[in-house]
């Protein structure tokens, strides 16, 4: 299936039902006296995360969604029924954001979770309610209040662990089909990623994670140059990133620290906070190379970037060296979800009485 990742569609919620202008009619009553009772409120639309869907491609053929209007009042103080709420299933990790007034409406990050989109209207009172000493036969009532009506920006941030980043035909694709079950589209020639892929790494019972493939960032991505800047957004929600170099280009004009440092200022142009995240350097294709040759060219790279981090060297191809990075990239990343339970642990407010 082709992985879509944004979609505008329409909501729009019930509107309030009316309320009603009624009289008490019966028998051996003459003077029975107003009943009219209030509308029923209106239906609201709500987003539902559900994880066993991974695009938005369904939003591109249904593009409105409405919920059920509330019923009108009725005689005998009878309230009209609510309108049931629409309920619309997107995946896990959209962003939802007004399409007029690009004012940020939330995030469906977990399955099941709820998110509110379009409130539905305000029931109408019946004219039950204005009666008094003075007023004893009322024949006003209000009507129900519209419901919000909107058009919503839905993206599609995958929700990965770790994200690879690097230039087209890095091997980005050749990793992650080395070290998960992901067959992502694999060719001799840049570009061949068009849309992000997700692959889990697994290393043992209850030890795994999700590495992310986006496509090859290019500079002037973030003016909108290439593929990189529709997809840069995805690495926004990763806690560590992979920086892949090919450490044996095969055009020898190639500078692989020019090519780190053209991606890395895309990435701060980016803007938020990607570039506050952890990095790791990674030297793709050692197998081409001799163990002295790859120790120079890995050590003249390290100088010329000032590099302070770790640095790996695998073949996504061989497979060599990816067992100890997946390794150290587990550790890491189970150091790192400790640390946020601890921080979100610290943030509850403190309870005397706990």
């Amino acid at each position: 299936m082709k992985f879509v990742d944004e979609a505008v569609i329409k909501v729009e919620a019930g509107d309030g039902g009316n309320g009603c202008v009624g009289f008490r009619r019966e028998k051996y009553i003459p003077k029975g006296g107003p009943d009219g009772g209030d509308g029923g409120d209106g239906g609201s639309v709500y987003l539902i995360g559900d994880e066993g869907l991974n695009t938005l491609v369904d939003f591109r053929h249904i593009r409105s969604h409405r919920a059920e209007r509330g019923q009108n009042g009725m005689g005998r103080q009878m309230t009209g029924r609510k309108g049931e709420d629409k309920l619309v299933r997107v995946p896990v990790g959209t962003r939802v954001t007004d399409a007029d007034t690009e004012e940020l409406i939330g995030e469906v990050l977990a399955d099941g979770q709820r998110l509110l989109v379009a409130q539905g209207g305000h029931h109408g009172l019946g004219n039950i309610h204005f009666k008094s000493s003075t007023n004893r036969a009322p024949r006003q009532a209000t009507s129900g209040t519209p419901g919000e009506r909107r058009r919503l920006h839905l993206e599609l941030i995958v929700l990965a662990d770790v994200g690879l980043l690097g230039m087209p035909n890095a091997g980005k694709s050749s990793l992650i089909a080395k070290v998960s079950a992901a067959r992502p589209k694999i060719a001799d020639y840049p570009f061949t990623t068009l849309y992000p892929n997700l692959g889990v790494v697994s290393l043992g019972r209850d030890r795994s994670f999700v590495i992310a493939d986006i496509p090859g960032v290019i500079e002037g991505a973030a003016e909108g140059a290439g593929l990189g800047i529709q997809f840069l957004k995805h690495l926004s929600r990763t806690r560590l990133l992979l920086h892949l170099v090919d450490i044996a280009p095969l055009n020898e004009d190639v500078d692989p620290a020019d090519e780190v440092g053209r991606i890395w200022a895309e990435v701060q142009k980016f803007g938020g906070d990607l570039a506050s995240r952890e990095r790791w350097l990674v030297l793709n294709k050692i197998d081409l190379l001799t163990d002295e040759d790859y120790a120079e060219r890995r050590d003249s790279l390290v100088a010329a970037l000032h590099w302070q981090g770790p640095v790996y060297g695998i073949s996504a191809v061989s497979g060599e060296g990816t067992d100890r990075l997946m390794g150290d990239l587990m550790q890491r990343i189970e150091t790192l979800k400790a640390d946020e339970q601890v921080v979100e642990h610290d943030d509850e407010p403190w309870d005397p009485l706990a």
